[in-house]
């Protein structure tokens, strides 16, 4: 444990455990073994970290769980460690998990990212910077979820969803740039205004996708943001939200 680690009543910490310096855990939390916390993180109460995970070919290797600074995980949270398949979850800075949020193993959270209340995430979700998921989410394994996009609650996500975008329903369905997000965050007018070039292209031209993305490349600016959308689209594996 860090300086100025608070433990709260009845918590419990397994083996091989760090808790980073400020760090808070509340009454009743679960820290079962192999996990990294960073500082100044709040863990609530009835929060479960380390736990083994929820996967019947985890064959009880050795792997871990890591959450960055800064990060609050809620009450009855629970985040599993990872599988062989890469040996870690992860969970970056600043980050705010609500209540009874389930991280499963091998998922990848970056940094500055909201799972409202109730998110539920298969293995191996990838979740970029700046992601807001809303309550009750259902996330299908191997999705992506690209940076600053938003994403309803009551969603079922089972295809990637493209960075700067807003989706909802189940299925879930395209509802524009995530304007409000973008603004609030300081992307400029020129580069709000390149992207929904591009998503005109991409998404209401009626062409299809992959000449769509050749379209993108030949007639939108190509700042950075846009070759962003259009990288993770064409690498997309399990198919994008439309």
């Amino acid at each position: 444990m860090g300086p100025d680690v608070v433990v709260g009543p009845y918590s419990i910490i397994g083996p091989d455990v760090i808790l980073g310096e400020g760090t808070l855990v509340g009454p009743h939390v679960l820290i079962e073994k192999d996990t990294l916390v960073g500082k100044q993180c709040e863990l609530s109460k009835g929060a479960v970290l380390g736990t083994d995970p929820q996967d019947l070919k985890y064959e009880g290797e050795r792997t871990w769980l890591e959450v960055g600074d800064r990060t609050v995980i809620r009450e009855y949270a629970t985040l599993n460690r990872g599988t062989k398949a890469s040996g870690r979850t992860l969970v970056g800075s600043d980050c705010l998990i609500m209540a009874y949020v389930h991280v499963a193993h091998d998922c990848e959270i970056g940094n500055h990212v909201i799972l409202s209340n109730a998110v539920n995430m298969a293995g191996h979700v990838i979740i970029e910077d700046w992601v807001i998921v809303g309550g009750i989410v259902a996330i299908h394994q191997f999705v992506r979820i690209g940076a600053h996009s938003f994403c309803g609650g009551g969603s079922r996500i089972p295809q990637d969803i493209p960075p700067y975008l807003r989706v909802a329903g189940n299925p879930a369905k395209l509802f524009g740039l995530n304007t409000v997000g973008l603004e609030r965050r300081g992307v400029s007018a020129d580069v709000r205004k390149a992207l929904k070039h591009a998503y005109r292209v991409l998404f209401l031209s009626k062409l299809p996708l992959g000449k769509a993305l050749d379209t993108a490349e030949a007639e939108v600016e190509q700042i950075p943001e846009v070759r962003q959308l259009l990288e993770f689209i064409r690498t997309s594996e399990r198919g994008i939200t439309t």
